[in-house]
């Protein structure tokens, strides 16, 4: 029994340092510029989204709550922009990865970085089948499946609690204002899980891919470098 225990644990180990391999090693320059627009993109939308939410927070606690219900509205507004480009590069990836042999190695969703019941559900469920999933690939689908699908749930539950304080409807609007808190933390945890899974993809992506990548992601053309031809005379010099 112990010899078919230790080889699954010494394989877990190898993953996760190949996955914190992947985040922390550079890219090479063109996959490296489409990384950095894509991400930039988020960042900035997931920037002003906070910062809408934030100010309706801190104008709930002045109590200018008619102020505070319309920067609510703002902030889901701005979510829902995020949010389908999120689940879209889900979609991307996965389409993407079925033209390729190789796939990243990808850690579980962990239900000890979420707040709601909702991520944390779908993380453990993640957690549960990464560890029967033992090929990459099937690790890979199901990590982006998960991943999409999280995503879809806290855009409909922030715009759901967003919509009830706005229009004045939550009989207990302090439980509405601790949700959107929670969804965005957790929406925000989904935002860097997505960050890692686009960087293991383009470690793994043949260069010759690279280009449909950048164009399916909508993101500006990428410039691809030209290896120099040698003539027979040169090479067999």
């Amino acid at each position: 029994m112990g010899a078919g225990v230790f080889p699954r644990r010494e394989s877990r180990r190898v993953q996760r340092r190949k996955v914190l391999d992947d985040w922390v090693a550079a890219l090479p320059r063109e996959k490296s510029q489409l990384y950095s627009v894509i991400v930039q993109r988020w960042e900035c939308s997931y920037a002003m989204m906070s910062v809408a939410l934030d100010g309706a927070l801190s104008l709930r606690a002045s109590g200018e709550l008619v102020c505070a219900r319309q920067q609510v509205s703002i902030a889901s507004g701005l979510l829902g922009r995020l949010s389908p480009s999120l689940i879209s590069l889900c979609e991307t990836l996965s389409a993407h990865g079925r033209r390729v042999s190789k796939f990243p190695a990808v850690e579980p969703m962990n239900a000890d970085f979420f707040r709601g019941d909702t991520a944390q559900s779908a993380a453990s469920w993640n957690g549960i089948l990464h560890h029967v999933l033992f090929s990459a690939r099937s690790r890979f689908f199901h990590k982006l499946r998960i991943l999409s699908h999280t995503l879809a749930l806290l855009e409909a539950e922030f715009e759901d609690a967003a919509s009830e304080i706005s229009k004045g409807l939550s009989v207990q609007p302090g439980d509405c204002w601790q949700r959107l808190d929670n969804i965005h933390y957790d929406f925000n945890t989904c935002l860097r899980e997505s960050e890692v899974v686009l960087k293991s993809f383009l470690s793994i992506l043949p260069d010759d891919q690279l280009a449909s990548l950048a164009s399916d992601l909508d993101a500006p053309p990428v410039p691809l470098r030209v290896k120099p031809s040698f003539s027979g005379a040169s090479a067999s010099a």
